[in-house]
């Protein structure tokens, strides 16, 4: 067998067998290839018979045409007929349909993306608000839970304390050089349901897929990347089927360490590509944000993203109400990173529409478990202080909405039914339309539901949810609350950032991209209280926040790429769209 060295992602091409190097001309194959580190991917064993029909980002299963098949050697190995890829994906989504419960078509869904990655997205796209929240929240959460249950096959790249000193040469194991995105949790804050340890590995897998379907990037130019630096759920400890390390949580300095060597890896082994943190605990989230941020490029999506699909839904309600952001009064159930996140921006927000950010903070109050967020209590973390006032005690969140008379109520506490009838009815008599977004997930985490919101509040409240709830039939008409899902901004933010090759990522980026989904919310959606566009339309969506980031990268002196003379025309032209190549046609 002929090898030769890889050199500078280059792979050694065989240039003896004419099947291969025919197929090594077609367009996106030989880009494929050309990203691979394989040192031997001449070997035409790789692209022919039924290494083809294994390899999921070639196949093409029955939609292989019979000129195809003769000439790669898939002849006998396929059923007779042959299928278009619409025809794929109705007699896909009929198996979904089939399946006897979410998890199930969960597992059926990321099976098909081990087979046929091109059908998986088409589908995705094609059925993205049906199959989002089985590819994501609030499926996922259970996948997660289960994931050494129901796992297959290897996804992204896991890095334990053993890994020390070597994080760098794992890292070069991925078999993809040219990476936009990687996105990384250490899974101690899944969701709503806590600590989750390699387990989480579920959620950057799951965010990947939908960079991938909502703004078009590439499925090779992401990685998913679990810290497992152990859990303290024991159950997961004592499952004879758990995938991770058995051990509880690293903390302090050598968990700080192994971090920071994953942050300098990716520098080195994959230099201009971004970070995305996920579902790390409140604390950590909050340092590695503030540690990172100006050092590389990253963001965290719990804490960034939460904060600008919130805050757009905000500027969407006010097109609802008639108020202003700046003169509104915002009170959070949950004092984590999402709720501080949220409240950071809003801030942010406020002060560019001229109030003072001191001001602004004291529009923003907390109540945690403890009760309210008041400067008189002595156990505050760093990040609640900014929104300690002054304030006698409160113990529970209707004393609070009574006393303080909000117009906004914002869960993001994890905690299911803490917006009691008592507490929207309260709204209710505070405020004309009360804006309540009740934005924990996964759905059983919601403090309450849709229903609940609209009928409690004589279906006068302005709401969202972070998870999906169906249309609620009152007063003669139809209400089709909005679900503030991060899925309408992390996409966008990410592909501006990766067009513009943007050194940070700023607040500025995160309020032009909330600024921008607001605007994508016509007048139709608001007449049936949707405070966010239909799913239908995220990849428009995501492009014109992608044009948004951009912009303000090249024009804050963030970008290192030239400015494209149409730059919504060359966001386009980079966007990975799932159809099947003519591999013949190609030759």
């Amino acid at each position: 067998m002929n090898k030769s060295k890889h050199k500078a992602g280059m792979p050694a091409l065989k240039t003896g067998n004419k099947k291969y190097r025919l197929l090594s001309r077609i367009p996106g194959i030989r880009a494929l290839l050309e990203k691979s580190p394989v040192e031997d991917i001449g070997n035409h064993e790789l692209l022919y018979g039924t290494a083809l029909l294994h390899n999921p980002y070639l196949n093409k299963g029955i939609a292989f045409t019979e000129d195809e098949r003769q000439f790669f050697g898939l002849k006998g190995l396929l059923p007779p007929a042959v299928l278009t890829l619409e025809q794929q994906v109705v007699r896909l989504i009929e198996n979904v349909r089939a399946q006897s419960s979410d998890i199930n078509r969960y597992i059926t869904m990321m099976s098909l993306y081990d087979r046929n990655i091109t059908m998986f997205f088409r589908a995705l796209i094609d059925y993205i608000e049906e199959l989002m929240p089985i590819v994501y929240t609030p499926t996922v959460g259970k996948a997660c839970q289960m994931y050494g249950q129901i796992y297959q096959r290897p996804r992204g790249i896991f890095i334990s304390e053993n890994d020390r000193g070597n994080i760098a040469e794992i890292l070069r194991n991925w078999p993809y050089r040219d990476l936009s995105i990687i996105v990384v949790t250490d899974g101690e804050r899944i969701l709503g349901l806590g600590d989750l340890g390699a387990n989480g590995m579920g959620i950057p897998v799951g965010k990947l897929a939908l960079y991938t379907a909502c703004a078009g990037i590439e499925p090779t130019s992401g990685l998913a990347v679990t810290l497992d630096v152990g859990t303290e759920n024991r159950a997961l400890l004592n499952d004879s089927l758990y995938i991770g390390v058995r051990q509880g949580r690293l903390k302090g300095k050598p968990y700080d360490d192994l971090v920071e060597e994953f942050i300098t890896a990716v520098k080195e082994v994959f230099p201009c590509t971004l970070i995305q943190f996920e579902d790390f605990a409140v604390n950590n989230a909050i340092r590695f944000l503030k540690e990172y941020r100006k050092r590389v490029l990253m963001f965290n999506d719990d804490i960034q993203g939460t904060a600008a699909v919130a805050l757009a839904g905000l500027f969407s309600a006010m097109r609802i109400t008639g108020g202003e952001l700046k003169n509104q009064r915002l009170l959070f159930l949950g004092a984590g990173e999402a709720g501080t996140g949220i409240a950071d921006l809003v801030v942010y927000a406020m002060a560019n529409e001229g109030l003072a950010p001191e001001e602004g903070r004291k529009r923003c109050w907390f109540v945690d478990s403890r009760g309210l967020v008041i400067k008189s209590r002595g156990d505050l973390a760093e990040h609640k202080r900014p929104y300690a006032h002054d304030h006698t005690d409160i113990h529970n969140l209707l004393d609070a909405v009574k006393r303080l008379s909000p117009t906004v109520l914002i869960g993001v506490s994890g905690q299911a039914g803490a917006f009691t009838r008592d507490v929207i009815k309260a709204m209710s008599e505070i405020n004309d339309k009360p804006v309540i977004f009740a934005l924990s997930n996964p759905t059983s985490k919601a403090e309450c539901t849709a229903e609940e919101a609209y009928k409690w509040s004589d279906y006068k409240a302005v709401f969202a949810s972070g998870s999906p709830f169906g249309p609620v039939e009152g007063i003669g008409r139809t209400f089709v609350p909005g679900q503030g899902n991060n899925v309408y901004i992390f996409p966008g933010v990410g592909l501006g950032a990766i067009i513009s090759k943007a050194r940070h990522v700023t607040d500025e980026m995160f309020l032009a991209a909330a600024k921008t989904l607001a605007g994508q919310v016509s007048d139709e959606d608001l007449s049936i209280g949707r405070l966010y566009p239909s799913l239908k339309r995220v990849r428009d969506v995501s492009v014109a926040i992608a044009e948004s980031v951009a912009e303000v990268a090249y024009e804050g002196g963030l970008a290192q790429a030239e400015r494209p003379d149409d730059l919504i025309g060359f966001i386009r032209s980079r966007m990975y769209d799932p159809v099947y190549r003519s591999y013949i046609e190609a030759i």
